[in-house]
C-alpha cells in the first residue's frame, strides 16, 4: 500500500459517502452528496500524478484505479437518471455503463494475452466531460434553493441549470467521446477479440 493507492481507495469510500448523501431528500444530503464527488473526482488526477511523479506505478494501482473511476461515475449517473431534473435520460447511463463493462473486459484479455491496454487521450477527455456533467448537476442540486441574493450564487445557478448551456452540453459530448473511445479501444485490440 503507497499513498497512491490509498488516494484511490478513498475513492471508493468517498463514492460511498456519496451514495449516502443521495439517500437523504435534504439541503445537507444534497451537499454532502456533492462534497463527496467533487473531492473524489478531484482525486482521479492527484492518485495518478503521484504514482506517476514518485514512481510508485503498481500492478494493485493500475487495477484499483480505473474500478474506483468506474464504480464512482456510474454512481453517480445512475443517481442523476432518476432525478428527471437534469434530464439524463436512462438510456444514456446505460450505453455509459455498458461501455465501461466492455473495456473492463478487453482490458482482461489484453492482460491475459501479455499486452498493456494503456488508457489513450479519448478515453481522458471522456472522462473529464463525465465528471463535468456530473458535478455540474449536482451543484445544481446544492445550490438551486439558495437565495441568489450575491453575484457568486447567482453565477453557480445560473451555469449549473438544467436549462442553461452546460449541462446538456458536457451530456452530449461525454456520450459521443464515451461511445468514440470505446470503439477505439475495440478496433485497437480486435485483433485479440478474434482469437489471433
Amino acid at each position: 500500500m503507497n499513498i497512491p493507492n490509498a488516494i484511490t481507495l478513498s475513492r471508493l469510500v468517498l463514492t460511498a459517502v456519496f451514495v449516502a448523501g443521495t439517500t437523504f431528500d435534504s439541503d445537507v444530503g444534497r451537499w454532502i452528496a456533492m462534497m463527496a464527488f467533487v473531492i473524489a473526482a478531484i482525486s482521479d488526477y492527484v492518485d495518478g500524478w503521484l504514482a506517476r511523479k514518485l514512481g510508485l506505478v503498481t500492478p494493485v494501482g493500475k487495477l484499483l484505479d480505473p474500478v474506483a473511476d468506474k464504480v464512482l461515475v456510474c454512481s453517480a449517473y445512475v443517481y442523476l437518471s432518476a432525478q428527471g431534473e437534469v434530464n439524463c435520460p436512462v438510456w444514456i447511463t446505460v450505453l455509459i455503463m455498458a461501455r465501461e463493462f466492455l473495456v473492463t473486459g478487453l482490458r482482461q484479455i489484453v492482460v491475459e494475452a501479455g499486452q498493456v491496454m494503456a488508457a489513450d487521450r479519448l478515453g481522458k477527455w471522456k472522462t473529464g466531460l463525465q465528471l463535468t456533467f456530473c458535478i455540474t448537476c449536482l451543484v445544481w442540486f446544492a445550490f438551486k434553493s439558495l437565495d441568489p441574493d450575491n453575484w457568486f450564487v447567482w453565477l453557480i445557478q445560473y451555469l449549473s441549470s438544467p436549462e442553461g448551456w452546460l449541462v446538456p452540453v458536457s451530456m452530449w459530448l461525454a456520450l459521443g467521446l464515451t461511445l468514440l473511445s470505446g470503439w477505439n479501444y475495440v478496433w485497437a485490440y480486435r485483433h485479440l477479440l478474434r482469437g489471433k
